[in-house]
């Protein structure tokens, strides 16, 4: 059969935020996936638009802690014995990262995608129809000693160099914005250009509707592999389906190394299981998202109750999912957040798709130009999903990007 202009493998919030972008520019667009819209990351994640957050999580500052980490099983970053030997590979390239001049680089990378992103972001949600989501309510960075706070300082000074706005706050300021926060908390940092969305799930819903609504196609289909063909790009799935695109965008999150490999591309990308659990609305008076950096969560307020997650557990995608995990977080926000009623909620893990240097894949499969890679986001799917949108309908038309897109090459490692 002959296939649609482009397909796009993926119905996360990259994939339809590309798949929407695309079809702005005149192509007709189909989306697999291979559960359906919204099932994985972009589902469960904090709802942030965390464009503040430019320093890469490979830093000689996650050097010095995670030794430590690593020997908590329940701790901000763990690694599960029966995945250490797998994962070496990457930690290595993880550790070459945190080389001061490769942190450097990286951050300004970040960074220009951050602004992208924010540049682009209420455009596409007044496109979509999804503006009345958005909230602006800022982040709140806590720490429980005036030793975190200083060893924080630096990565504050590089936030300035970019132009980000923050403010530094004592326990009085704190408590202003924040009433109910734990004494144990002594500073804080207030970034107002921290924004959230009102429940992810529901805003990836919605996107889907909207590319529905303008013709678009959205169809259940596991993606095993791409095939160069004289006429397109041939889309191997486990279906049995004969598909066929003129191109393609890769954007299946955590799975996307998989297909990429059959294209030739041998892509680093590792799975960062992310855990929470979502109370009612009424579990606590959340007045901005609270980010407990020196224990790896945050938490966060939506429309549809308080989220309370985060850690990074290398852990791959098949092994089984560990909710001790949440449920330490779960506990820790009680202590944190004294008010905090922690019955009821539901618990959730999911794969957030990360490259070692905290930079995303975006750019052209290396043996097959006709296809687009947009993927491994980390934990930044939802707050870069609009310049990554931006980036791939460039691509797919052959404009000039508005940023430099050599530090995201797939082809960088």
């Amino acid at each position: 059969m002959t296939g649609p202009e482009v397909v796009v493998i993926g119905a996360g919030v990259i994939g339809l935020s590309a798949a929407i972008a695309v079809q702005a520019r005149g192509f007709p667009v189909t989306v697999l996936d291979r559960e359906g819209p919204a099932a994985g990351a972009s589902a469960g994640n904090a709802g942030a638009f965390a464009f503040t957050d430019i320093l890469p999580l490979a830093s000689p500052g996650i050097l010095r802690k995670a030794p430590g980490w690593l020997l908590d099983p329940l701790g901000p970053l763990s690694v599960p014995p029966a995945y250490a030997l797998k994962i070496a590979p990457w930690m290595y390239r993880f550790w070459r990262a945190c080389a001061p001049a490769r942190v450097a680089a990286a951050t300004d990378a970040q960074a220009a995608l951050m602004d992208l992103s924010r540049a682009e972001l209420e455009p596409f949600l007044q496109q979509t129809g999804t503006r009345g989501m958005l909230r602006k309510d800022g982040n709140l960075q806590v720490y429980e000693s005036r030793a975190e706070f200083e060893a924080a300082l630096s990565g504050w000074a590089a936030r300035e160099r970019h132009g980000i706005d923050f403010h530094h706050l004592d326990a009085a300021g704190m408590a202003a914005l924040q009433p109910g926060l734990s004494s144990r908390f002594t500073h804080g940092t207030f970034t107002p250009g921290w924004y959230s969305i009102a429940d992810p799930r529901l805003y990836t819903l919605a996107l889907a509707d909207h590319l529905k609504e303008r013709g678009g196609r959205i169809e259940r289909a596991e993606v095993t592999a791409l095939r160069p063909e004289a006429a397109g790009v041939g889309i191997v799935a486990a279906d049995g389906v004969s598909r066929r695109a003129a191109r393609v965008v890769l954007a299946a999150g955590a799975f996307s190394h998989r297909i990429a490999r059959s294209l030739g591309d041998v892509i680093p990308l590792e799975t960062e299981r992310g855990y929470n659990t979502t109370l009612p609305p009424g579990a606590f008076d959340l007045r901005t998202q609270i980010t407990f950096g020196g224990h790896g969560f945050v938490i966060s307020r939506l429309s549809t109750g308080i989220r309370v997650g985060g850690a990074v557990e290398l852990g791959g995608l098949d092994l089984p999912p560990d909710y001790r995990r949440s449920r330490a977080m779960l506990g820790k926000a009680q202590a944190f957040l004294p008010g905090l009623v922690a019955q009821g909620g539901v618990e959730w893990m999911g794969f957030r798709p990360s490259l070692p240097d905290s930079l995303p894949a975006i750019g052209r499969a290396g043996s097959e130009p006709r296809v687009i890679y947009a993927f491994g986001h980390g934990h930044l799917g939802l707050t870069q999903s609009a310049g990554t949108a931006r980036l791939v309908a460039d691509l797919l038309t052959d404009e000039p990007p508005p940023i430099d897109l050599s530090p995201f090459s797939p082809h960088r490692f």
